[in-house]
């Protein structure tokens, strides 16, 4: 089966998520780079695996190619949480430890989530977990009436770098120590805590802005296995009293909008993704250097 062009998963993300993805379609994206198959799991993708491809795309007038910013591919990988059931099959161990490189997985999810259903134990893999400096945000689905829900989104997300600075600094700690070993990063739906990450590292590894919004609005694609499960789940945390709720629509979304929005609210609140790691996190110029060069070269 031929992998579906970057292009066109811009267009299947499109999808509005009142519509399911036509199974032949979403099939045949999930097996397409960036996306990782792995069995147990959801919305797991390389997060370099697209600077990687425009990088082999683009070249120069001699034939070589131009040079692209971002992660590297095969360093770090996103995801959704691990599903109910038995566990990881050994074969889903052995494609996170084997072909995935896969040493390390940071758990971004609240205290409540992470004791109902820890990560599974890998052999090979350190399971990281940091408890949230506070009670997790409630989200109210009011918040994302107005428009495409922008500032429902904005605060969402702001709150992540609040909530989690902990958790991040221990994954860039990571980064800044251990360039060699490969990590995943997950929440429960792998979209919105995880977005944000995502988006932090991509930032610091000089990813294109547009290339970024791609990755972000991707998550429409690879939840769609999860999509039932995750309305119910959104339903339930938000406090909506039905699914036609005024914002209820716009919060189980991903707009480029939105996103836009809040790395418009980073910039001013942090001066950038950067001036959050090195002003709220503490890390210094120069890890901050070495950690830029550990995702982009290793």
């Amino acid at each position: 089966m031929a992998a579906t062009s970057p292009a066109d998963l811009a267009a299947l993300a499109a999808t509005d998520v009142a519509v399911p993805i036509p199974k032949a379609q979403l099939y045949a994206a999930l097996q397409s780079p960036p996306f990782a198959y792995v069995p147990g799991t959801f919305n797991t993708r390389d997060i370099g695996r697209q600077q990687q491809q425009q990088q082999n795309a683009q070249t120069t007038s001699d034939g070589n190619s131009s040079s692209v910013d971002g992660i590297r591919p095969g360093y770090a990988f996103r995801s959704g949480g691990f599903l109910l059931g038995p566990g990881l099959s050994d074969d889903a161990k052995a494609v996170l430890t084997r072909r995935l490189g896969i040493t390390k997985i940071f758990d971004f999810r609240s205290v409540e989530e992470h004791t109902a259903q820890p990560d599974p134990s890998v052999p090979g893999i350190e399971n990281v977990w940091t408890p949230a400096v506070e009670l997790e945000a409630v989200v109210e689905v009011r918040d994302f009436v107005d428009g495409g829900g922008e500032k429902g989104y904005e605060a969402m997300y702001l709150d992540v770098l609040r909530l989690y600075g902990a958790n991040l600094k221990v994954l860039l700690e990571h980064v800044r120590d251990e360039p060699a070993k490969g990590f995943l990063f997950h929440c429960t739906a792998g979209r919105d805590r995880t977005g944000v990450v995502a988006g932090l590292l991509m930032a610091l590894a000089g990813a294109a802005a547009d290339d970024i919004a791609h990755d972000y609005l991707l998550s429409r694609i690879g939840t769609e296995p999860a999509r039932e499960q995750l309305i119910a789940f959104a339903l339930k945390g938000s406090g909506a009293a039905g699914p036609d709720a005024p914002g209820f629509h716009n919060l189980i979304s991903l707009r480029g909008a939105c996103w836009a929005a809040f790395v418009a609210a980073v910039d001013r609140e942090y001066g950038g993704f950067e001036g959050y790691v090195r002003h709220t996190l503490g890390f210094s110029a120069e890890d901050v250097a070495v950690i830029k060069k550990n995702l982009v070269e290793g």
